[in-house]
């Protein structure tokens, strides 16, 4: 496909985008480099952007959610976004990889797990279960080192929770980041297992 548009009179106006068709918060390169993924949760998927006025083989750490890339392409193109869209448009980024781009992300499964990320340090918060996670990307891009326990951290993790409950009740969202009723964390394996036929099995 690459090819057919390189070798069409379309080459030097058309914009390229690759990415992954699920999930949100991915960091992104521009141009056809490879592209960075993670396996840390809530994920990081790839994002690579290539076409006039892009920069070529660069890497920008700038945060977007992929429902950015709409009014991106918008504004490059010239196309006025939506007035109802949520999508924060990043064109900058593309011309000069060191501009930023969103201040944090903020992620949620079902009332599960809630999650902020402001490029430096990640929250996770798991309502049902009272816990948090604090993970220094810098020094722990893998995440796994929590330093939630740390008293060091104690007052970092009330400022991210405040703003994390501020804008998730901004997006619409009013789950609560510590249930009414609290069930173990741990897991523990069935004392009797179910013979077959048996419900349960």
């Amino acid at each position: 496909m690459l090819d057919a548009v390189e070798a069409s009179p379309f080459a030097a106006n058309t914009i390229i985008v690759y990415a992954a068709d699920s999930g949100v918060g991915p960091r992104f390169r521009t141009a056809s480099s490879a592209s960075r993924t993670s396996t840390s949760t809530p994920c990081a998927l790839p994002l690579i952007v290539a076409g006039p006025g892009i920069a070529a083989d660069k890497r920008s750490d700038a945060m977007c959610y992929l429902f950015d890339v709409m009014p991106t392409l918008g504004k490059l193109c010239g196309v006025t976004a939506p007035k109802d869209s949520q999508g924060s448009e990043f064109s900058a980024v593309l011309k000069d990889p060191t501009k930023p781009a969103r201040p944090f992300l903020m992620f949620g499964y079902k009332s599960f797990q809630k999650a902020l990320n402001d490029g430096r340090w990640k929250l996770i918060r798991y309502p049902h279960v009272d816990r948090t996670q604090l993970f220094d990307l810098q020094a722990d891009p893998d995440e796994t080192k929590d330093l939630a326990a740390q008293p060091e951290h104690a007052e970092r993790i009330k400022t991210m929770l405040a703003k994390l409950g501020t804008e998730m009740k901004a997006d619409g969202d009013n789950d609560p980041l510590t249930a009414a009723k609290i069930v173990p964390a741990e897991w523990k394996a069935p004392t009797k297992v179910p013979k077959p036929g048996q419900k349960g099995f």
